[in-house]
């Protein structure tokens, strides 16, 4: 089975059309460990189950006054109350901002004021943060705690539905944060189409990821504020009838324990998850798993060959963007895989690929290129974001020439298969996670004591990437490098989320600037690398703790 859909399809009736073939499978298993983490049942959801939960909801909130052309926040974590009010509000054409629970004071009144939902739900320890946001940002949105939403009355809405002419299928369903490199981060707004895209492509996609409908349990540690579990994920199960069990987060300790108690036949990854794996004993138990397959990004190509040969399942390297969806996916899932290059398969023939140099000639073999995407035929943008919100000129930037511009660097083999190089955008991707430099940078430059700041990325052995401050202090402040250095991460911890703090301080007398007081990030970028094992550079990943 694949999804069907048409220019009136929504994800509401994809689940729906799920629901009624597979009313007693489950769709979401909630383990033991999660549940303790959230003070909720564990356990099976069934598809059944979770449509009522939906209708339910569905009819209190259409009551309250909501439906098309309004946004909701959701602050709820990766708790299974997500999903039924995720398909509430897809059912009455409202879109959703899934909100990264880690956001702090800075980012949450960005994205409030940017996003202007009408309504936000939240986990109750994040209620008066949201509050405080809303009021900063001078909105007016009303903020209820998850539980109240599903047990109580919701209230009315603040403003009047703005339906649109634009069919369901086209019509907004979500808008997801994304970082870039000018410092805010971009909402990218997502239809219908994008999601129920993914759940098509994964289920008829084949080779090493193929799912059916015989009882997939697909196991996924990442967010649901992402593209991968929001959409890849979710939509994959639904599209067979399969169950999706989403931990809280990811951890290494107990991984094993939840792929065998969940019975996972696939598992979702990041580079962080097969490192942090590898780096634990090995035991007799490790292929005591009923995993046929691994799909993500970004393993240690050291690691790739000797983790599949450890754990007995391949790890299925792909490329996407929240921008591409899986309108431009490529992944290795076909033909050769060429373990340990960075490789990352060749493109499917529905998509079109260039690879162009800094010097804007396409790349000859081997050679370094920026990644351009677009769908084959006669609609190149088919599957892929519909724009970024309030924000024309980086939309019409992105798709310059009628190319999507990753950003991304690659190169092509003589086999035309594609191999990541390295970003070029100033992105720090930490643990999975981007992070826009500039973003850092301003929130650091409001400390009183920092006089000037840079910010760049320093290679870690575990997380990928590691951000390095170069700081250059007011005079006079300095007594203690380590009780300054600790003093600006706790300043940062209380505006941005835990892991866009500096891991590494380094005091420094001037930043390289240009003639025109603009940051070389070239420059900065081998001052970091210089400066990183110096021994007045002062170490502080320890305090970077979540909450």
């Amino acid at each position: 089975m694949s999804i069907a859909f048409g220019p009136n399809s929504t994800v509401y009736d994809a689940f729906a059309a799920t629901a009624a073939r597979f009313p007693d499978r489950a769709f979401l298993h909630v383990l033991e460990e999660t549940a303790n983490v959230y003070g909720i049942g564990a356990g099976d959801l069934t598809y059944a189950e979770v449509l009522g939960q939906t209708q339910s909801l569905k009819a209190k909130l259409c009551a309250a006054g909501y439906g098309e052309g309004h946004r909701v926040a959701l602050l709820v974590e990766n708790r299974p109350a997500f999903f039924w009010f995720w398909l509430a509000f897809n059912a009455l054409g409202i879109s959703v901002i899934p909100v990264n629970p880690d956001l702090r004071a800075a980012e949450l009144t960005y994205i409030f004021g940017h996003a202007e939902p009408v309504l936000a739900i939240a986990v109750e320890s994040r209620v008066a943060d949201l509050e405080t946001a809303c009021e900063s940002a001078g909105i007016n949105c009303h903020i209820i705690a998850e539980g109240v939403a599903r047990g109580g009355a919701v209230p009315s809405a603040v403003k009047s539905p703005a339906p649109s002419a634009v069919e369901p299928l086209r019509r907004e369903a979500a808008m997801l944060y994304t970082s870039g490199t000018t410092g805010t981060p971009k909402g990218c707004v997502l239809s219908n189409l994008y999601f129920l895209n993914c759940g098509h492509w994964y289920s008829t996609t084949g080779g090493l990821c193929a799912i059916d409908e015989r009882g997939e349990r697909m196991l996924t540690p990442l967010p649901l504020f992402h593209m991968n579990a929001m959409a890849c994920s979710t939509l994959a199960m639904i599209a067979v009838g399969g169950t999706l069990c989403v931990l809280d987060r990811f951890h290494p300790s107990t991984w094993w324990d939840s792929v065998r108690a969940s019975g996972a036949t696939c598992v979702h990854y990041l580079g962080v998850v097969p490192t942090m794996l590898m780096a634990a004993p090995e035991s007799s138990a490790d292929r005591e798993h009923n995993v046929r397959f691994g799909f993500g990004a970004g393993v240690d190509r050291r690691l790739h060959a000797p983790f599949e040969t450890r754990f007995g399942f391949p790890l299925v390297e792909a490329w996407a963007m929240t921008e591409t969806g899986n309108g431009a996916v490529v992944a290795a899932n076909h033909g050769a895989r060429k373990i340990g290059r960075n490789c990352f398969g060749r493109p499917a023939p529905d998509i079109e690929v260039r690879l162009v140099t800094d010097d804007g000639r396409e790349a000859d073999d081997d050679e370094p290129g920026e990644l351009l995407v677009r769908r084959a035929g006669p609609e190149p943008r088919y599957g892929f974001f519909s724009e970024y919100y309030k924000d024309p000129q980086a939309t019409a930037a992105a798709w310059a020439d009628g190319w999507f511009h990753t950003g991304d660097v690659v190169q092509r083999d003589a086999d035309g298969d594609l191999v990541f190089v390295d970003r070029k955008k100033n992105v720090i991707r930490r643990s999975g996670e981007n992070i826009a430099a500039v973003e850092v940078e301003s929130v650091l430059n409001r400390h009183p004591e920092v006089s000037a700041v840079a910010v760049a990325a320093v290679p870690d052995p575990v997380r990928g990437d590691e951000v390095f401050a170069c700081i250059v202090a007011a005079p006079g402040v300095v007594d203690d490098r380590q009780a300054f250095a600790g003093r600006l991460v706790g300043w940062s911890l209380e505006q941005l989320a835990y892991y866009k703090a500096p891991g590494y301080v380094a005091l420094v007398d001037a930043l390289p600037l240009t003639s025109t007081q603009k940051i070389q990030r070239g420059q900065l970028k081998s001052l970091a690398a210089d400066l990183v094992t110096a021994p007045d550079t002062v170490d502080v990943r320890h305090l970077k703790k979540r909450g």
